[in-house]
This record gives structure tokens, C-alpha cells and sequence, in this order.
């Protein structure tokens, strides 16, 4: 590879304003603006939210609905990462398709397998 093409290949491009009419990088009139970059991390958030939710259960000693919150939580991850786009899954995605769905169902399975042979305490 020559010089100049990594100088190429690293310099910023400039554009003409005849090339974007309307200030927005590859965005035409018939296409929407681009969600904002937080929004891919909404279901990261909800997943983290429920899984509070049951650490919080947990801590309030119902040791058999909080482990079954927190499966909820894990499934409902695998849900979003088997479901939704590379680009709309946040920190969700943390290495392959696969390996994150089944990695969340089997901690999911294996807490609802814990949640059901747990003993209730009784006071």
C-alpha cells in the first residue's frame, strides 16, 4: 500500500455544499434523520432496570421471586439481542449473535431452575 493512499484513506473528506443541499450527511429528502446514538441503548437499560428490580426483591428477602424477575430479565435480553439489529442493541451485544443468546437463556433457565427448588422461608 503507497503512501498516498493511506494519506487518502485517513484524511477527513471535505464536501462541496452542492453535495448536501440540506446540511445532513447522507440524508435525502425522502429519507428520516438518523435516531440519536442513547436510543440503541434502551433495551441494555430495561434489561438492567428489571434486573435491579430483582436484586432489590432479593435484598427483601423473597428468594424465590427475585431469581425468577432476574431470569425475566436475562430472557427478555436474549429476546432483544435474537431479535433486534446490530445497530439497535447497545451494549447487549457483546460477542457473537449466538453466543449472547444462548449464553442469557442458559443463566435464564438455570435461575428459574433455582427460583424453584429454593426453600420459602417462613417466619
Amino acid at each position: 500500500m503507497s503512501q498516498n493512499a493511506v494519506e487518502e484513506a485517513v484524511a477527513p473528506q471535505s464536501h462541496s455544499p452542492e453535495e448536501e443541499p440540506d446540511g445532513e450527511a447522507g440524508h435525502g429528502p425522502d429519507q428520516p434523520a438518523a435516531a440519536p446514538g442513547w436510543l440503541s441503548q434502551v433495551p441494555y437499560f430495561l434489561v438492567l432496570a428489571t434486573m435491579a428490580a430483582g436484586i432489590v426483591i432479593v435484598a427483601a428477602a423473597y428468594f424465590k421471586r427475585g431469581p425468577a424477575l432476574i431470569a425475566g430479565a436475562l430472557l427478555l435480553g436474549a429476546v432483544f439481542r435474537a431479535f433486534l439489529p446490530p445497530e439497535k442493541i447497545g451494549m447487549l451485544a457483546v460477542r457473537t449473535r449466538w453466543v449472547d443468546v444462548v449464553t442469557l437463556s442458559t443463566l435464564a433457565v438455570l435461575l428459574i431452575v433455582l427460583a424453584w427448588v429454593a426453600p420459602q422461608l417462613t417466619e
